[in-house]
């Protein structure tokens, strides 16, 4: 079985628009090997269209829809479409608009520096930890107080991630925010986004300024890899995982969920992603899974 659900064009979109999108991508599915047995809208999701086949290539039948249904957003799966039953996020660029470090480097006057390399770092043109160690280093002697600053001036929500966090735990959705920026980001992100668990890494600190280095082990695209299937493990069989991220330092969690969806990524993210989400906001991450509006837990 493989199904596919997407978001197609903009609100105001004309049915014949769509109609004529969905002749187009049926010819390629059937150009391409594969049979379509349905396509419909979701009755509980509006402005959902569910493409059901009875077997195929996952990445050919992506490819499809993203050629002929634009701009989409989408999500492509082996199994059933449902409510997951862990939710293991990204943070820089995915739960909040910004990359704390490139912001955190602006109090230092390297914003254009540090920004250059952590570009880089999510294209995966540059081995992460080195390129962590490097931006960091840049920050010694930065007063500790420019994070609080950071904080209060510069970090805001995705939209729709409250919204998003919010609904999958009220349907029993464990959520755990890991990123490889810092824990004096990351917690106060989470505990305003509702997360229940943060994994992250830690600045050194010593007499109120930046040490330029980092106070512990590195959480890399391994260790986020490590804490989707540890929480996958607690929950047992038939446990479902939805990952997102933007960067090359989260292919492998995206890759290891069951759900894997890249929000406004980079390509090599997105290619390695079961879905992209790359004109809506997080709640498009809803209606893929089916979670009607009105069931919205909205903060």
């Amino acid at each position: 079985m493989l199904i596919a659900r997407l978001i197609a064009g903009n609100a105001g979109q004309h049915t014949g628009d769509l109609d004529a999108q969905l002749d187009a991508a049926s010819k390629a599915i059937e150009a391409a090997g594969m049979k379509l047995a349905l396509a419909d809208m979701l009755d509980f999701c509006g402005d959902v269209l569910e493409l059901s086949l009875p077997g195929g290539d996952a990445r050919v039948l992506a490819d499809i829809v993203e050629t002929h249904f634009v701009p989409v957003d989408y999500l492509v799966s082996e199994r059933a479409i449902a409510v997951p039953s862990v939710f293991v996020s990204d943070m820089d660029s995915t739960m909040i608009e910004q990359e704390c470090i490139d912001e955190l480097a602006d109090f230092a006057g390297l914003k254009d520096k540090v920004s250059a390399i952590t570009e880089r770092a999510m294209l995966g043109e540059l081995d992460f930890e080195s390129a962590l160690r490097e931006r960091v280093g840049l920050l010694e002697g930065l007063g500790e107080e420019a994070i609080g600053r950071c904080l209060a001036e510069r970090i805001t929500p995705m939209p729709g991630a409250r919204t998003l966090v919010a609904t999958l735990k009220a349907r029993g959705c464990r959520t755990v925010l890991v990123t490889g920026g810092f824990h004096h980001f990351a917690d106060p992100v989470a505990a305003q986004l509702g997360f229940e668990r943060t994994v992250g890494n830690r600045l050194g600190v010593a007499d109120g300024h930046l040490t330029g280095q980092l106070a512990g082990a590195i959480v890399d695209s391994s260790v986020k890899e490590r804490i989707l299937r540890e929480e996958m493990a607690s929950l047992g069989e038939g446990a479902l995982s939805l990952a997102t991220g933007d960067g090359a330092n989260d292919i492998p969690m995206l890759r290891a969920a069951d759900f894997g969806i890249a929000y406004k990524a980079k390509p090599k993210a997105r290619d390695a992603a079961d879905g992209h989400i790359g004109h809506g906001d997080l709640t498009s991450v809803l209606k893929l899974l089916g979670i009607a509006q009105e069931n919205w837990v909205v903060e």
